[in-house]
C-alpha cells in the first residue's frame, strides 16, 4: 500500500474516531471539544485535497443512479461541515476567541445542534457507501484471503451494531435533534464518557449499514435494467 493511500487512511479514521467525542460536548468539556473540533476541520481539508480527483471530475461523465447517490451525501457532508465550522467559530470561547465576532451566537447555537446531528447520520451514511474500498485497502495491508466464515462473522457483527445502534437512536431521542425540536442538548453528567461514545458509534454504524445496503440494493437493480435494456 503506498504512502498515500495509508495516510489517507488514516485522515478518514481519525475523523470517525472524532465524531462519537465530539457529540459529549459537555462530558468532554468545551475547550477540548474545540479543540477537536478544530482539529477535525483541518482533517476535512486533508481530505478534500487528498481527493481533489474527486473534485475534478465531479461536472464529468454521465450520472447513474448510484453516481447520484454518492454525489448528493458528498455534497450534503460538505455544506454540513461549512454549517459546523461557522457555527462553531462564531460560539468559540477558546480556539477562534481571538476574532472580532460579536453578536449571531443564539442563531449559530441552533445551526450547529442541527449540522452537529445530521452530520453524524451523512457521514455514517458517506462511510457506508464507501466500505467495499475501505474493506478492499484492509485486505491489502492485511493480505487476508477470501472467507466465507469470515463473512458470516462480519454481517452478524454488522447487524448487532445496526440493532444496538437503533435502539440507541430512540434511547437518545436523535430524531428530535435532527428536527431541532430540542434545541438544547442534555447530558447526564453521572454517564460514563465510554458508554455514551459507544451509544452514538453504534448509532453510526447503523446508518453506514443503511448506505451499504441501499448502494448495494441501488446497484442491483441498476444491473438489472442493464441486462434488461441488453436482452430487449
Amino acid at each position: 500500500m503506498s504512502a498515500k493511500t495509508f495516510f489517507k487512511l488514516t485522515v478518514d479514521i481519525l475523523m470517525l474516531i472524532a465524531m462519537p467525542l465530539l457529540m459529549g460536548y459537555m462530558l468532554i468539556g468545551a475547550r477540548f471539544h474545540e479543540w477537536i473540533g478544530a482539529g477535525v476541520f483541518l482533517l476535512f481539508i486533508l481530505h478534500h485535497i487528498l481527493n481533489y480527483k474527486w473534485l475534478t471530475s465531479l461536472f464529468k461523465g454521465k450520472y447513474p443512479a448510484v453516481r447520484v447517490l454518492n454525489t448528493a451525501v458528498n455534497v450534503l457532508v460538505f455544506v454540513n461541515i461549512l454549517g459546523l465550522m461557522y457555527s462553531g467559530i462564531v460560539m468559540s470561547r477558546y480556539v477562534f476567541s481571538f476574532l472580532p465576532i460579536n453578536g449571531g451566537a443564539a442563531l449559530a447555537r441552533k445551526i450547529h445542534m442541527l449540522c452537529s446531528y445530521w452530520g453524524l447520520v451523512l457521514m455514517s451514511l458517506h462511510l457506508g457507501l464507501h466500505w467495499n474500498v475501505i474493506m478492499g485497502i484492509v485486505r491489502k495491508i492485511t493480505k487476508a484471503k477470501k472467507s466465507s466464515v469470515r463473512n458470516v462473522v462480519l454481517r452478524f457483527l454488522a447487524a448487532v451494531t445496526a440493532g444496538y445502534g437503533a435502539y440507541a437512536f430512540v434511547k437518545r431521542n436523535v430524531t428530535d435533534y435532527l428536527l431541532l425540536k430540542i434545541q438544547f442538548a442534555f447530558f447526564d453528567m453521572s454517564e460514563s464518557l465510554v458508554c455514551f461514545i459507544l451509544d452514538y458509534a453504534a448509532i453510526m454504524g447503523l446508518f453506514a449499514v443503511v448506505g451499504y445496503y441501499v448502494l448495494a440494493v441501488l446497484r442491483k437493480l441498476t444491473s438489472k435494467k442493464v441486462d434488461g435494456d441488453i436482452n430487449e
